[in-house]
């Protein structure tokens, strides 16, 4: 069975399965072949150095194999030239041809519980067995070699239930054993520092009499490891957001993912307050408050650049909850090209913010891109020439190159307040993080009126009501007139995984009926994510952004006054050149961006 196995693995049975699946030349089979020992050989050094202390101890119990070979020598794929071979491909055509499944590891779906307690870490390193979930009756194991059947048995006894191998990436199951098993144990090490037994229902102790538990040190190196993974996990994953939540039982961790949130972790509740104190911590907010919300930010080092992660804690009904959003440099400072502006859109709204003087105002809900449109606009703009400065609150992300000021309303420092302040600093181009009240709606008009550019956000749901919100607020119409350069109203929306996408027809009627009027009738061609290894089987990877540019013309100022409707200014802009953002959306639908699911989720009919 063991010379079987060997025969499985053997470079040339690998060569042979590579090239039938048109991946491989059998020159590029002859040259891996020549130079294996000496691959071989290298790796075996690096691994005796590696730079994860952690991830040698795994390495150091598995041997190299061919496929490492491979992934060394960055063969180039036969049938795509210019693309290199990576391991997923590798090992799902090894799958294949070996007749057992291939699974990408979705390490939102797995739980700690049952991939840390069905086997040891020590048992799931030297064997890359890694318990992913029970599946009618039977454990799927993950594992880059499925045909070491003596170590499958042994989980079979151990678990007492039969198991089913699926082939997944040797560096993947790797990486999870670590993460998982490294996770695991912090919190098993901390919980096992609580001798006290007791009830806690955190902040509703106000209501009865209970002795509260003792909080366990934030500088415990158990719990400062578990912190540390939920940084790594958070930033490897791309949340933009991470949710630590306590329930009556547990502690909830959760990460918003291409604008999703998604369960990761459940901690037991004695825990809470221990990762919360820690985060305390890293972000200097006063531990010993836990009845008043705080905001604070930590710096951390990604990829060797300068992440900022904005904390928000607040009192809930069972304990403090914790918001961390990171700020992400890569994300919020983007070419404005790639943010997703159709070509039309993009030359409109070059023109607004290539103005001398004006408002430029972006308007969505929370989470919409607001602040990576206004980010990458002053980066544009930004040059030795120009005076930027910025009022946010709190400051989202550092930049050398603007002058960037923090609200603080403890002291008086409002947007309102430092509006009028900083035009004494002789500013060309202005950006004020919201417009919130009437205060800083006037102080903005002025600065633009007194010749500044002024980019600034506005919650509505759309750009035509974005005038009349400034009426609300108090604006006179003639003020507006003058002021009003022209507005942005966003949404972010999923994009279709270039990997996965397929063609699949619609009636046009039907999308008519959910609310997506389409103009050519009849059958539409759209495309849609069937799932795969690279977008964790959602179908969708990335998002982008759908727009509505509307510039402030003469045509809209004469609608302008307390007592017009909505609709008549909606229906003028239009004639005028306005895309709606549903139709906006519609039009990425049709270029096959995203799907119809996507659009009616964050758009509405505005006809």
């Amino acid at each position: 069975m063991q010379d079987q196995r060997d025969k499985r693995f053997s470079s040339q049975t690998i060569c042979k399965i590579l090239m039938a699946a048109e991946l491989m030349t059998g020159e590029q089979a002859r040259d891996l072949l020549k130079k294996e020992n000496r691959v071989k050989n290298i790796l075996l050094k690096r691994q005796a150095k590696p730079s994860d202390k952690e991830l040698s101890r795994v390495r150091k119990t598995t041997r190299i194999s061919f496929v490492d070979v491979i992934l060394y020598m960055k063969i180039e794929r036969k049938d795509q030239p210019g693309k290199i071979m990576d391991e997923d491909l590798i090992y799902q055509t090894l799958a294949k041809a070996w007749k057992v499944p291939y699974k990408k590891i979705d390490p939102l779906k797995l739980e700690l519980s049952l991939v840390t307690g069905t086997i040891s870490k020590s048992f799931a390193a030297k064997y890359l067995l890694l318990p992913l979930m029970v599946e009618e009756g039977k454990l799927i194991v993950a594992t880059p070699d499925p045909f070491n059947y003596e170590a499958i048995k042994d989980i079979e006894m151990v678990s007492k239930l039969k198991v089913k191998t699926v082939v997944s990436s040797k560096s993947d199951v790797e990486k999870l054993i670590n993460e998982f098993f490294g996770f695991r144990y912090s919190i098993s090490a901390a919980e096992d520092l609580f001798s006290t037994k007791g009830i806690d229902i955190g902040n509703l102790e106000q209501f009865v009499s209970l002795t509260s538990l003792d909080d366990l040190p934030s500088t415990d190196q158990h719990i400062v490891n578990a912190v540390n993974h939920l940084f790594t996990y958070s930033f490897d994953q791309k949340a933009s957001d991470i949710h630590i939540e306590p329930k009556r039982d547990v502690c909830l961790i959760r990460m918003r993912i291409d604008g999703v949130l998604n369960t990761v972790y459940k901690l037991p509740k004695k825990l809470h307050n221990a990762v919360v104190s820690r985060i305390k911590t890293l972000s200097r907010l006063d531990m010993a408050e836990k009845r008043r919300p705080q905001d604070g930010r930590i710096k951390m080092e990604k990829d060797k650049a300068e992440v900022e992660i904005r904390v928000s804690t607040i009192p809930v009904a069972f304990g403090e909850k914790v918001v961390l959003r990171i700020m992400d440099p890569d994300v919020l400072f983007q070419d404005l090209e790639m943010l997703g502006f159709f070509k039309a859109d993009f030359e409109r709204y070059k023109r607004l913010i290539s103005l001398p003087f004006g408002i430029v105002l972006v308007t969505g809900p929370t989470g919409s891109g607001k602040s990576t449109t206004l980010y990458s606009s002053l980066r544009m703009l930004s040059s030795s020439e120009i005076n930027i400065t910025t009022i946010e609150d709190p400051i989202e992300m550092i930049n050398e190159e603007f002058n960037q000021i923090a609200v603080q309303p403890a002291i008086n420092v409002t947007f309102g307040s430092v509006l009028r302040n900083i035009l004494r600093q002789d500013p060309d181009i202005i950006m004020v993080g919201e417009i919130r009240d009437l205060e800083t709606a006037q102080a903005a008009v002025q600065a633009a009126l007194t010749g500044h550019l002024v980019l600034s956000t506005l919650h509505t749901s759309d750009a035509a009501s974005t005038i009349f919100r400034l009426l609300d607020l108090g604006i006179p119409p003639y003020l507006i007139h003058s002021s009003l350069n022209g507005i942005v109203a966003q949404r972010l929306v999923r994009k279709i995984c270039p990997y996965c996408a397929q063609e699949f027809e619609m009636d046009a009627k039907e999308l008519a009926d959910l609310g997506l009027k389409i103009t050519p009738q009849g059958r539409i061609r759209l495309k849609h994510g069937s799932g795969c290894v690279k977008c964790r089987n959602t179908g969708y990877k990335g998002r982008t952004g759908i727009y509505e540019i509307l510039p402030y013309s003469d045509a809209l100022k004469q609608l302008t006054t307390d007592d017009a409707g909505l609709d008549r200014l909606r229906k003028k802009a239009v004639e005028e050149g306005l895309v709606l953002l549903r139709q906006n959306g519609i039009k990425k639908m049709l270029a096959g961006q995203t799907t119809y699911q996507e659009i009616l989720r964050v758009t509405w009919d505005q006809t």
